[in-house]
């Protein structure tokens, strides 16, 4: 699917607001509900759209830390590792890296414990280094970003 300033615009409104109204959204870009529902839509089936989601404040629910974590494997077992990495709910994010590491994740614990207890667990898979973070600066939607 090719997108156009029009599709561009409505993800750009969504991602800064999901819950907005069709009519609303479509007033502030000079269309009908109806045909910013329909392009929604497309959005959606095309697979543009993957998702919707909330963004919460991870303190106010008790997660205080955020570690960084670089994994260097030692097992050929990367199948397995990723299954565990998706069962995690502390892991927020891993991506697969070229450069330092294997893997590089972004977990969310609410105590030092819990990290630990984490860290045990991916001990099978390799070694690993950890970096807290100590506050984080700016969080950014991409399509903010990029626009």
């Amino acid at each position: 699917m090719e997108l156009d300033n029009i599709d561009f615009q409505i993800l750009r409104m969504l991602s800064e607001n999901s819950r907005i109204q069709l009519k609303d959204l479509g007033e502030q870009i000079h269309m009908t509900g109806q045909a910013v529902g329909n392009r929604i839509k497309k959005l959606e089936e095309s697979g543009v759209i993957k998702n919707y989601s909330l963004i919460v404040d991870e303190k106010k629910l008790g997660l205080t830390y955020t570690a960084f974590i670089i994994i260097y494997m030692i097992t050929t077992n990367h199948d397995s590792f990723i299954q565990v990495m998706n069962d995690r709910d502390e892991v927020v994010e891993v991506h697969r890296v070229s450069g330092e590491g294997c893997y590089h994740l972004k977990v969310k614990v609410s105590s030092q414990e819990q990290l630990n207890l984490f860290l045990d667990k991916i001990l099978e898979y390799g070694n690993y280094s950890v970096h807290l973070s100590i506050k984080e600066i700016k969080q950014r939607n991409p399509l903010i970003a990029n626009g």
